[in-house]
């Protein structure tokens, strides 16, 4: 596949799920409300919060999976010419590798609201 094409299918998908999570917050405040109120949580609240949780996870981790295989690519051929430059080139890899932790937190505090 071209690097553009790449792009287009990356932009496509980020559209689509874009309009995923947008569709799940609209649904979300009458779940919160009944949540707050004390009242059981409508039904398909559940699935709704459990498909959530598992985007948040899934995506993140295909983002931070992405974010590593380009980074730590370049990182690698920088530090063939220049080792000097490997402490700094650690912290672009363990920034790209926050992206996944980030999903984790998240999907963990969906999940919270569910219980």
């Amino acid at each position: 596949m071209k690097p553009a094409s790449m792009l287009v299918l990356a932009s496509a998908t980020l559209a689509a799920v874009a309009a995923v999570a947008t569709a799940l917050l609209v649904a979300a405040p009458p779940a919160l409300a009944a949540a707050a109120a004390g009242a059981t949580l409508p039904e398909g609240a559940w699935t709704y919060g459990l498909i959530g949780a598992a985007a948040a996870t899934g995506l993140s981790s295909l983002g931070a999976g992405y974010a590593v295989a380009k980074v730590g690519t370049a990182a690698i051929g920088a530090l063939a010419e220049k080792p000097e430059l490997f402490a700094r080139l650690l912290i672009f890899v363990g920034l790209a590798e926050g992206i996944a932790i980030y999903g984790l937190i998240v999907s963990i505090l969906i999940l919270n609201r569910l219980v």
